[in-house]
């Protein structure tokens, strides 16, 4: 009977967590986020229910990934012959398929994540000039990616390479 306690005792204390946000090697401070509340779909874009399963799938795990770093991270991270992972443009593209949503922030940073050869989710962080100034009781965090569109042809910024 004492073996079975002493063993029953020592997977109790093999499944408490030994990590904390404190230690360290924790980064869990430094991983970006994603918000979807800014989320709309347009004519040029998708919407969720128009991807896939396939496509979903393959999102969520990009998703899953991203959220592994920083968005910083994210843009010295190559791809492509000359672009990054995420690339920031300041303001709205002046070349684009897609409106300027009203109710996305004018101070918004415009940018995209490459998701594939022609698919981007395309969105806008808080520049950095605003991060940690508190507003209505919480700091604007510039770590986080606000999602606006889905972008599965490439028609959020048009480039004159393209032929656009």
């Amino acid at each position: 009977m004492t073996r079975f306690k002493n063993q029953a005792k020592q997977n109790f204390l093999a499944s408490i967590p030994t990590c904390s946000i404190e230690h360290p090697s924790d980064n869990l401070s430094a991983r970006c986020k994603f918000n979807f509340s800014y989320f709309e779909h347009q004519a040029a874009g998708q919407d969720f229910s128009q991807w896939s399963r396939e496509q979903l799938v393959a999102f969520m795990q990009k998703l899953k990934e991203f959220t592994r770093e920083s968005l910083d991270y994210w843009t010295r991270q190559p791809v492509g012959k000359t672009g990054s992972v995420l690339s920031l443009y300041g303001g709205f593209p002046a070349r684009s398929e897609f409106v300027h949503p009203k109710h996305v922030p004018h101070e918004a940073c415009w940018a995209r994540f490459r998701l594939d050869w022609s698919s981007r989710l395309c969105g806008f962080v808080i520049p950095k000039a605003y991060a940690g100034k508190q507003h209505n009781g919480y700091a604007f965090c510039a770590n986080t990616f606000y999602v606006v569109f889905l972008d599965d042809h490439h028609k959020f910024y048009l480039s004159k390479d393209r032929g656009y």
